[in-house]
């Protein structure tokens, strides 16, 4: 067992009951309040009332403020129970006091940029962000709401550092970045965001909560797709925010179920619920397929370069070490083809179907130019590194050498070769 297999389960202080390790608290933690009735559910129910009969009249009653810990509940979009057991345990796995859950991650990131700035504010952001960030950031807060933003090369603090100006209220940071899988040092960018007085935000959806703790290296609130592996079936949208900040917990909160009403569905709150069960031993099995394919490409003649930060040759493969208990489920390669030549990779792929989105199960393929990144220009793709011949893959569960198989079939088809791959190749 390595250093990083012996951090991960250990006690944590904050979210969970008596110092329970993180498979117990992914499996049990947040329920029990949840359950009502003389059944005693195991699971929680999908509470789909949509409002709530109360007692009677109450005049100092506080509509923003309800406590569904207490059993106050009026109206779903302010409290829920199924919602309010996923918020509890997605807050015990992330180690925070406040969790949110939104209808999707955009949802998430939109509610937790809101809660920090204001018109004539500055936000510093990592430049290689999923393109709907980039363009949230951009065509949202900059373009409609006058709020200046700098794009920096985030793998270097002191970049980050000089990108800083008084005005600055908010550092947002995504590690690994979407696609490149690029890192940022978040304890050196919170001390830069603390001298600053202000908020850094780390989006954790590429590696989740048992791979990485951003509030634990300084970050004031972490946003998640749980559309991904938090709830890892791809059959449920989703987003998340957890802080341990009371004064930015009450802001997120009144956008949440007041100023936007952007809450997550009971249904897809269950569903979840259910998919943090597994977390633990599909992460497990999402690292060990990424890295035996990582390492596939990496000795492939057909790639011209990898981007996996459990590679040795990942240029930041020790922040990596030093600041993840985890690798992550996630590769990205650069064929050496054109267009053409990866249409004709991609036809040949039979276990990755080509779709947006990851962390699901199974496997996915995409291509960020005209997908994920297709709202940029072609300048700010280049700029980024996203060529033609970048494809992106979330590695799922099923057996690497049947994934390595598959692959090999692609990369036949690209050099025009019809073949047929054995087991036993």
């Amino acid at each position: 067992m390595d250093d990083r297999d012996s951090r991960v389960g250990d006690d944590v202080d904050k979210g969970g009951d008596d110092g329970d390790r993180f498979e117990t608290r992914a499996v049990t933690y947040g329920e029990a309040g949840a359950r009502t009735g003389a059944a005693r559910d195991v699971v929680t129910p999908i509470h789909l009332t949509t409002t709530y009969e109360v007692p009677g009249l109450d005049p100092d009653a506080d509509l923003e403020t309800l406590d569904p810990d207490a059993g106050e509940f009026l109206y779903s979009r302010l409290s829920n129970q199924t919602r309010n057991a996923l918020e509890h345990r997605l807050a015990a796995l992330e180690g925070g006091e406040h969790a949110f859950a939104f209808a999707s991650g955009t949802a998430a990131i939109t509610t937790a940029v809101t809660a920090v700035v204001h018109p004539g504010d500055h936000v510093v952001a990592f430049e290689d962000l999923y393109g709907g960030t980039r363009s949230l950031l951009t065509r949202l807060f900059r373009d409609r709401f006058a709020v200046d933003v700098t794009f920096v090369d985030a793998r270097d603090p002191e970049a980050v550092a000089e990108a800083a100006r008084p005005d600055t209220t908010l550092f947002w940071m995504e590690t690994p970045t979407n696609p490149l899988l690029r890192l940022c040092d978040i304890e050196a960018i919170a001390e830069v965001a603390d001298d600053c007085g202000a908020v850094l935000g780390v989006d954790n959806t590429f590696l989740g909560p048992m791979f990485q703790h951003p509030l634990d290296l300084g970050a004031d609130l972490v946003v998640h797709s749980t559309t991904k592996y938090l709830n890892g079936h791809s059959d449920s949208l989703g987003g998340a925010l957890v802080t341990d900040d009371a004064d930015l917990a009450d802001e997120v909160a009144f956008l949440q179920r007041v100023g936007m009403g952007n809450v997550m569905a009971s249904f897809d709150a269950y569903m979840v619920l259910r998919g943090t069960k597994t977390l633990p031993l599909r992460m497990r099995a999402h690292e060990a397929n990424a890295t035996a394919v990582a390492e596939f490409f990496e000795g492939h003649d057909g790639v011209r370069a990898v981007h996996y930060p459990g590679l040795e040759t990942h240029p930041q493969h020790d922040l990596a070490t030093r600041q993840m208990d985890g690798f992550g489920g996630v590769v990205s390669v650069e064929l050496d083809a054109d267009l053409a030549g990866v249409e004709r990779f991609l036809g040949a792929l039979e276990h990755f179907p080509l779709a947006v989105s990851l962390g699901g199960v199974e496997s996915l393929v995409e291509h960020p130019a005209t997908m994920t990144h297709s709202p940029l220009s072609q300048a700010e793709r280049d700029d980024l590194g996203i060529t033609d011949g970048l494809l992106r893959f979330s590695v799922g569960v099923e057996h690497r050498e049947d994934l390595i198989a598959d692959l090999k079939r692609g990369f036949a088809a690209l050099d025009g070769v019809e073949v047929v791959v054995s087991d036993d190749d």
